[in-house]
């Protein structure tokens, strides 16, 4: 085994920590993992990212769902509007070079980034608060802006979807991990079959980072209940923000 391969394998554990702890970030590092670490072109990349965030986000929602951390209809919402978006996305991203899906996967990071770390007086009143039913057609909405942009990058889109939850749909933080996973592998399943009209899967790496992926979910999901949710918002946010820099600064040495 390449040490290449090695760190690629390595990289799956911590990609299903990060699903399982925070609800999304996997595929911000599924991607870059791809094309830096196994030297994977950027369009199939994103295509296996997609497979191994949606196969790694429905195991790991099993743990949140039994936790009582997964509101249903919201998620069964914004995911069907998902799956329509994610679907177009991935049909779109065929017409675009792999460069500028990166370059624009990388801003839309930092942007996310930015609206988490920064003090959110909604998102701490969340965590006192009963959910509150939301309008359907705006779940729908919102369902599918996210869910074309996951389609367009491989994101599963929990960086986005975590952010929507809290911040516009009123969940707590820890609501809004395990929902969005539900979402993330709904939008992912339908994201990919839009890739595979016109992209190559490498299945024997995919299936493999796939597989260490779903322990390192199982492993974040138990940790969740344990750890404070503004800590937990931060937390992502800076992961998102270092993530999105890294991906930037990658995208603009190469060119």
């Amino acid at each position: 085994m390449t040490a290449a391969l090695a760190a690629t394998l390595a990289a799956a554990v911590v990609i299903g920590l990060l699903l399982g702890l925070l609800g999304g970030g996997g595929s911000i590092l599924t991607v870059p993992v791809l094309v830096y670490l196994a030297g994977i072109e950027p369009k199939a990349a994103i295509a296996m990212s997609l497979f191994i965030v949606g196969a790694t986000a429905l195991v790991a929602l099993g743990a949140h769902a039994r936790a009582g951390r997964v509101q249903w209809r919201t998620g069964v919402l914004f995911g069907a509007a998902g799956m329509a978006g994610a679907y177009a996305g991935g049909r779109i991203a065929e017409y675009l070079p792999g460069a500028v899906l990166l370059t624009g996967f990388a801003l839309m990071m930092v942007l996310t980034a930015v609206a988490m770390i920064r003090r959110c007086k909604q998102c701490e009143a969340n965590a006192e608060a009963v959910p509150r039913r939301r309008p359907v057609l705006k779940i729908l909405a919102e369902g599918a802006a996210v869910g074309m942009f996951t389609g367009l990058v491989g994101a599963g889109g929990g960086f986005l979807v975590v952010p929507a939850l809290v911040i516009l749909g009123g969940l707590s933080m820890p609501l809004a991990i395990g929902t969005s996973l539900l979402v993330i592998a709904a939008k992912s399943f339908a994201g990919l079959a839009g890739y595979l009209h016109s992209t190559t899967i490498d299945w024997p790496l995919t299936l493999g980072m796939t597989a260490l992926a779903v322990v390192g979910s199982l492993i974040g999901g138990r940790l969740v209940g344990r750890i404070d949710p503004a800590v937990l918002r931060r937390a992502f946010g800076w992961f998102v923000a270092v993530m999105g820099v890294a991906l930037l600064a990658g995208q603009l040495t190469s060119t």
